[in-house]
């Protein structure tokens, strides 16, 4: 099986640009041969708690359709992060759309306490099915909890998808703790973060996958938008990046 994390730079607050970079990387691991791709926490909107609450949807919209739709046609499982809205709670909601299957949501259920005025946690863990595979979505700060991890491998989950958004420091901490993670409870690792600036951080980028050893088989560096591409049957991983992409500063 190919998984694939999504690397990009988000803009914040808007939609439409966001979601057409999305499409331009569902295109990318359809080359590749992809059978699951997911993106960076937030990744539709950005990591932007402040405007979470105006930019909350629900999981139903209409806007996340294409993703169906791709998804259908190209027999991709994909995960997408975005604010949800149920009643009058907003979670830091991923988004899960299989073919041929109602859509599905995975709520962060450990956030950091910054997060508490913003979202509410969500209470269930999604585990993803793919050829056999079991595939378990963690969030950004709960990626880095060791309960977080214990839980999914309870669920026999044999492949950890860390969807996160990171500064130099939070990457500093993922990059020690998911190759414990993979070494404890033999599962693959797989980090899928966004670049550039984040509410009131930079996003350093380097998505990268681990085997089930802990050993460290491919990133992508701080800067660029493309895929790490995880291909589980050989434990192998490789970089593929978005051509012709814009160079940015690092820097406000």
């Amino acid at each position: 099986m190919k998984v694939c994390a999504a690397q990009f730079r988000p803009i914040a607050g808007d939609f439409e640009a966001n979601l057409a970079k999305h499409l331009e990387l569902v295109d990318l691991a359809v080359t590749q041969g992809a059978d699951v791709l997911f993106f960076p926490e937030l990744s539709l909107t950005g990591f932007e708690p402040i405007l979470a609450g105006s930019l909350a949807i629900e999981i139903e919209n209409h806007r996340l359709d294409v993703f169906q739709a791709c998804s259908d046609n190209h027999n991709l499982t994909i995960g997408v992060g975005m604010p949800i809205v149920a009643g009058s709670n907003v979670y830091i909601g991923m988004i899960w759309f299989a073919p041929s299957e109602v859509r599905r949501l995975y709520a962060k259920q450990q956030l950091h306490p910054d997060e508490y005025s913003f979202f509410v946690p969500g209470r269930e863990q999604l585990l993803i099915e793919r050829q056999g595979s079991k595939l378990t979505p963690a969030i950004c700060y709960e990626s880095l909890q060791m309960d977080h991890a214990n839980d999914a491998a309870a669920l026999s989950s044999d492949i950890y998808l860390a969807s996160v958004a990171k500064s130099a420091g939070g990457l500093a901490k993922a990059m020690k703790h998911y190759p414990l993670v993979a070494r404890r409870h033999n599962m693959f690792v797989i980090m899928s973060n966004c670049v550039g600036p984040s509410d009131d951080f930079l996003s350093v980028g380097q998505s990268a996958a681990w085997n089930t050893r802990g050993e460290l088989l491919a990133q992508i560096d701080e800067e660029s938008e493309g895929l790490v591409v995880l291909e589980t049957h050989n434990e192998s991983a490789s970089v593929k990046k978005i051509a012709n992409q814009a160079i940015h500063a690092t820097s406000a």
